[in-house]
């Protein structure tokens, strides 16, 4: 009896113990306070930080996005709208018409034809042949390996208009000037436009294989050739729109070497003939009517200034985006994959 009595006396002392703060309140009140505002504080902290990377981040993006969206704008303003100060963002009217007049000055038809034909049959040379050279560095030792990676590292260092004059020249003793062959035969071959860099990617990413899968392959009775193209060559399917991207972007806006073997008005390509809207509007005014009468508009239509060549702009680059609105997930995979590892 004595024993349940002092049990019953000790639970109730802690019983009071326990709810004499929360019956005097103000230590358990304090505790509650101190904790909630150092639970806001780090929250509020965050918070700020997280408001200062969107800014940031916006900002950024601001500034590269910046120089699209003023060519998207202008290209649809009409004259009185880029003579007026107060229109800026939001033109008073949208003129699609200056997109038409862009495409007749370009002749899209024919330049974007021989854009494209270029542009794919270069970009399929560099990938098929990069990525066979590529496997060759990752995978094989052969005599003078390291140099003849170096040399393929200093290709890419050194501009292409230090070599331009004996490639010229060999071109020309072969034959190939005006023709198409200079751009699209030496990608093939791992040369060309950037080729360098296609094949330091490609080995970068081969080297991050585990080599039991090509055990396993030439266990099975696999050779060399066979290896590659059915077991290597489809797990690089991210690397290889990497290089894809590339070389298209690189390909399609090129100036410089079509300009050097090619004179041929009708072997040119799509991007160059922006020139030739900017020489129509900054044309004396006897040309520009003259050019005016040829697309069937009236003497004195504001038809011709900036905001056309803005939308041949426009034009010229829109190929490029859709192709890499259709790439850019696995574009992004490859990016992530092709680690910088080396042996």
């Amino acid at each position: 009896m004595a024993e349940k009595e002092n049990t019953e006396y000790l639970q109730s002392r802690e019983a009071k113990k326990s709810i004499k703060p929360l019956l005097n309140g103000r230590p358990a009140i304090w505790l509650r306070q101190l904790k909630h505002s150092v639970t806001t504080a780090s929250g509020v902290k965050k918070i700020i930080v997280k408001i200062a990377m969107y800014m940031l981040l916006l900002g950024l993006a601001f500034v590269f996005l910046y120089p699209f969206l003023y060519m998207i704008i202008t290209s649809l303003k009409s004259n009185s709208d880029l003579n007026n100060l107060a229109v800026q963002w939001i033109p008073t009217e949208l003129k699609f018409e200056n997109y038409f007049i862009a495409a007749d000055l370009l002749k899209v038809g024919r330049y974007a034809r021989n854009s494209v034909i270029v542009t794919v049959c270069a970009s399929l040379g560099h990938v098929l042949s990069c990525s066979f050279i590529g496997y060759g560095f990752a995978r094989y030792n052969f005599p003078f390996k390291k140099f003849l990676f170096a040399c393929v590292i200093l290709a890419f260092i050194v501009p292409v208009q230090t070599i331009i004059i004996p490639l010229y020249l060999t071109y020309s003793r072969l034959g190939w000037l005006d023709t198409y062959i200079p751009l699209i035969i030496p990608t093939f071959f791992g040369f060309g436009l950037k080729g360098a860099l296609y094949i330091f990617i490609f080995r970068q990413f081969y080297l991050t294989l585990p080599r039991d899968l090509e055990n396993a392959a030439r266990i099975d009775g696999c050779g060399f050739f066979k290896t590659y193209w059915k077991i290597v060559f489809p797990l690089a399917q991210s690397t290889l729109v990497v290089a894809l991207v590339l070389s298209v972007v690189w390909h399609w806006n090129d100036f410089y070497e079509p300009a050097i073997y090619i004179n041929k008005a009708q072997l040119g390509f799509l991007p160059p003939r922006i020139k030739s809207i900017v020489s129509i509007v900054n044309a004396p005014p006897e040309s520009l009517f003259e050019m005016l009468a040829n697309l069937g508009l009236q003497e004195g239509e504001d038809t011709l200034n900036n905001s056309v060549i803005m939308a041949g702009a426009a034009i010229i680059c829109a190929p490029i985006l859709i192709f890499f609105a259709f790439a850019q997930r696995k574009f992004m995979q490859g990016i992530e994959r092709t680690g910088i590892t080396g042996e």
